[in-house]
């Protein structure tokens, strides 16, 4: 390996460094707790390092919002596979459920948490991971309806009635919102997909119908 790619591999290294040791803090102490020289201070280097990769904590956390998009992304790529639109639709959400309950640090970071949205307001700043997101179930939600099998509707109307309910799903059990009502911490996400199973086949669904349960 020749010195510039040694010292690229080391700036590498130093940005995983900085972002493991943000999330660190943020999961254990909470966003408003995290700065800077925290940061610098838990991987041992000086606060100057941390600004030469990131302009402040807003950037930090925005990067840490694109990484679990990416994360989410390694989830669905098997969807394309699927060509029966309403049972890649299921699938997506399993795959949502799924991510946020294995990354609820990350989901919290791209759904809950406000901050990281501050530095995406700044003008011309896009969300471009989320609006991938979005237009991909718009997508799949578009084709159900275009072959018959969801009632005709405005597909950005049901996409945002989608997306809502899985959310709930996940928000809910995230913050410990459903441990009065499933006690069995093994039992949360699979009856979480069975909630989903319910709502798949009450979404006004015609004789098409083709979600099998299990």
């Amino acid at each position: 390996m020749g010195i510039p790619e040694r010292k690229e591999k080391q700036k590498l290294e130093v940005r995983k460094l900085i972002l493991d040791a943000s999330m660190k803090l943020f999961v254990e102490e909470g966003f408003a707790n995290v700065t800077i020289r925290r940061i610098a201070d838990l991987i041992e280097y000086s606060p100057t390092t941390v600004y030469l990769y990131f302009k402040d904590k807003d950037e930090i956390f925005s990067s840490l919002h694109d990484i679990g998009f990416t994360k989410m992304q390694e989830f669905n790529r098997t969807l394309a596979s699927i060509h029966n639109p309403l049972l890649r639709l299921h699938k997506m959400g399993e795959n949502y459920l799924q991510f946020g309950m294995e990354n609820p640090e990350y989901y919290s970071l791209m759904f809950i948490q406000g901050e990281p949205m501050k530095k995406l307001s700044e003008p011309g700043c896009e969300w471009k991971p989320g609006d991938e997101a979005i237009n991909r179930l718009r997508a799949t939600i578009t084709e159900c309806i275009e072959k018959g099998y969801l009632a005709s509707a405005d597909p950005h109307l049901v996409s945002l009635s989608v997306w809502s309910f899985v959310h709930g799903l996940v928000a809910l059990a995230i913050r410990q919102r459903m441990e009065k009502f499933i006690h069995e911490p093994e039992a949360l996400l699979p009856t979480m997909k069975e909630a989903l199973h319910w709502f798949m086949n009450n979404i006004d669904i015609t004789e098409k119908r083709a979600i099998d349960h299990g």
